[in-house]
């Protein structure tokens, strides 16, 4: 099997190259060039020429513009990378006859309601970065190639900066820290994703069946707000013997509205997994679990 991956220099797709190696000849790139490939997004014909010259039976798109607010003051820019290079990578799985593994996000929902979302709820993107996802999520259906689209949210990775590490410093630093308690969700980690697409890639090379060609949710299990997160984050550091300026009860929980922020972000960011798990038979492990498991990797080092 060759795999063809996009975006390896990101948190998931770092956790990718290991967790795809096993499975056959990886082709990994970045945003820049790599042995006469091409991993810029910028540059939609090259990447579509050095599908054409890889010739995958797997593409995997881990790439894409997630800096959420700068997304507004660009969006012709964001569209390029989020919406029409995923659609040309589309094109040429078709053309090819390869599977195209895709991720998405929670932002293309409105984020009203408490339950968690279906795969087939009714979309309503609040920001440029949801609606170009979603955008590119409805030109791969419609493609016709054979792929897996799984809709994925707060994704956090031991390598790089992430809102751990921010409460953590924070902690360090101040005795009082507000920490928005209105938007819900489930910390996801990308080492998580990055295995269990490894075993659904398995799956579907081996049944070689369409059935299984769609749209899914994957997140952790459980939920929980920023304040929420935050708390958890402290207080795992604490019981660990990480001196902290701020106290348990100098986390003040405040409403989104307290950050006003170029783009809007979703409140509710549930998702519902279950068909995921049915159709895969994987397990999805608590958010804890995985929270945990990130921060005994990065305390003690320099954040």
């Amino acid at each position: 099997m060759r795999i063809l991956l996009f975006g390896r220099s990101g948190q998931v797709g770092w956790e990718l190259q290991r967790s795809l190696a096993p499975l056959g000849e990886l082709v990994a790139l970045g945003s820049d060039s790599r042995n006469g490939f091409w991993g810029d997004f910028e540059d939609p014909e090259r990447v579509a020429e050095t599908v054409r010259a890889v010739r995958p039976d797997v593409i995997v798109n881990a790439a894409a513009h997630t800096a959420v607010d700068k997304a507004e003051s660009e969006p012709d820019r964001v569209r390029i990378i989020n919406t029409l290079v995923p659609t040309v990578l589309a094109r040429e799985a078709r053309a090819l006859g390869a599977w195209l593994i895709h991720y998405s996000t929670d932002y293309v929902f409105d984020g009203s309601g408490s339950k968690p979302w279906r795969e087939t709820d009714p979309t309503g993107p609040l920001n440029v970065y949801g609606l170009t996802k979603l955008e590119a999520e409805k030109a791969i259906l419609e493609s016709g190639c054979r792929c897996l689209i799984f809709r994925t949210s707060w994704v956090y990775g031991s390598r790089g900066g992430n809102f751990a590490k921010t409460m953590l410093r924070l902690g360090k630093e101040r005795e009082h820290l507000t920490v928005i308690d209105d938007q819900i969700g489930a910390p996801t980690g990308a080492d998580l994703i990055a295995d269990v697409t490894g075993h659904a890639i398995r799956k579907v090379m081996r049944q070689q069946t369409d059935a299984l060609s769609g749209l899914y949710h994957l997140v952790a299990v459980g939920e929980t707000s920023w304040y929420g997160y935050a708390h958890f984050v402290l207080n795992f550091a604490r019981n660990a013997g990480v001196r902290l300026k701020v106290v348990p009860e100098g986390i003040i929980p405040v409403s989104t509205s307290a950050f006003p922020s170029p783009a809007t972000r979703p409140k509710n960011s549930r998702l519902d997994t279950q068909k995921f798990k049915s159709t895969f038979d994987l397990n999805l492990p608590p958010w804890q679990t995985g929270v945990a498991r990130m921060l005994t990797e990065i305390i003690g080092k320099p954040l």
